[in-house]
């Protein structure tokens, strides 16, 4: 798996190496938002950029090299490899420099950097609406900020947290409204993609301001958890008793900056979710336990056909379309809950990187999780509806 390839560096210490590992996996962490998964060839620059072979610059040069150098039929249309790894990079470059400005156009220029030659509106405030359909709402959107009154939205929302005073606050305190003004900011939404890893980049390095010793591993680890926090965060739908809640973030921000062991799993912030008698809660060593039966066996969901309805080469889970690869991938997982990328592709015959796409759409979606590390871990199948 892509993290595992760092962790060497952080176990041996050496300063520089442990510091551009973390900064790495912060970065391709933070592609998972949306569903995207960096190339081997991204992964083996990266070491060699960690290994002071190469600078961030140097990174970013032969990143665009080579996806000049691959012929377009080369390049599936749905495949977002070369943002993957492009963004990848610039966000590693951004959270290696030691310069910061609080303020929206340190915002925009972020994202102008981070999107460049991607988007052709790269650092550019939206002059349209927009809705997204979320995975966590049911297919529902959260309000965006209207076109009309976004730089006003926007630039309100950085006076009123240049003026707050954090004297005074206890932790707590100081996390409930650091949630807030992050969820705030995401709300607005400003551009028209990119605006998860654009806030998320920006929070990092405004953290560090204020003097955190911020522990990225959560954003590379749990970049589509804070994604969907912040989404629950901005909805709500009255007729149905379902509230904005900060819970979520805060939860995350305690992980993040207090180093506590709540567990974020995704599918509880799905609107429908129901807690269960047998709800994971933290172990002793801050790791999960398995929801398991009386038995004391581990709770299986089994993965069979009749259970999905597959049409064409797409099968349906909860009324949203999949490869019906993934639906092999599940079956695979399921009879060894231990398989591994390249056995999944040996098996499968195909790459390994349409099985980590395929992965990434289905852990995405709340379908699968992966328990544990990269490389002692295991894969779970969650609970489906249909």
């Amino acid at each position: 798996m892509i993290m595992s390839d760092f962790e060497e560096y952080i176990r041996q210490g050496e300063p520089d190496k442990k510091e551009k590992s973390i900064i790495w996996q912060t970065a391709i962490g933070l592609q998972q938002v949306d569903g995207l998964t960096p190339s081997a060839y991204l992964i083996e620059t990266a070491k060699q950029n960690i290994e002071g072979d190469i600078t961030f610059e140097e990174v970013k040069n032969r990143i665009d090299a080579y996806y000049k150098t691959l012929p377009d039929k080369q390049l599936d249309a749905e495949d977002r490899t070369e943002e993957a790894d492009k963004v990848s990079a610039r966000i590693a470059e951004i959270l290696s420099e030691k310069t910061f400005s609080f303020s929206p156009a340190e915002y925009l220029s972020l994202h102008r950097r981070l999107f460049n030659g991607l988007y052709k509106f790269a650092g550019k405030i939206r002059d349209y609406n927009i809705t997204k359909a979320e995975w966590v709402l049911d297919g529902e959107t959260v309000l965006y900020a209207g076109a009309d009154n976004i730089r006003e939205t926007l630039e309100y929302d950085f006076e009123q947290e240049k003026k707050f005073n954090y004297k005074g606050l206890s932790e707590q305190q100081i996390i409930e409204h650091i949630a807030h003004f992050t969820a705030y900011l995401w709300q607005i939404h400003i551009f028209g993609e990119g605006n998860t890893r654009t806030t998320a980049v920006f929070l990092i390095k405004y953290l560090r301001t204020l003097g955190f010793d911020v522990n990225n591993d959560l954003f590379s680890a749990h970049s589509w958890y804070f994604r969907n926090a912040l989404v629950r965060a901005n909805y709500q739908d009255l007729s149905r008793n379902i509230h904005r809640t900060n819970t979520y973030l805060i939860r995350f921000f305690s992980n993040l900056l207090l180093k506590e062991n709540n567990i974020l799993k995704n599918r509880e912030l799905h609107i429908n979710f129901v807690p269960k008698e047998n709800t994971p809660n933290l172990s002793e060593n801050g790791g999960q336990k398995m929801m398991v039966r009386k038995s004391g066996q581990k709770k299986k969901f089994p993965v069979n056909d009749k259970k999905f309805l597959v049409k064409s080469k797409k099968f349906l889970v909860n009324d949203e379309k999949f490869p019906v690869i993934g639906l092999e991938i599940m079956k695979l997982m399921e009879n060894n809950p231990n398989v591994t990328i390249m056995e999944l592709s040996k098996q499968l015959n195909i790459s390994d990187r349409a099985v980590k796409n395929n992965i990434n759409k289905l852990k995405n979606a709340g379908i699968i999780a992966r328990i544990g590390s990269d490389k002692a871990g295991h894969w779970e199948i969650v609970s489906i509806t249909n």
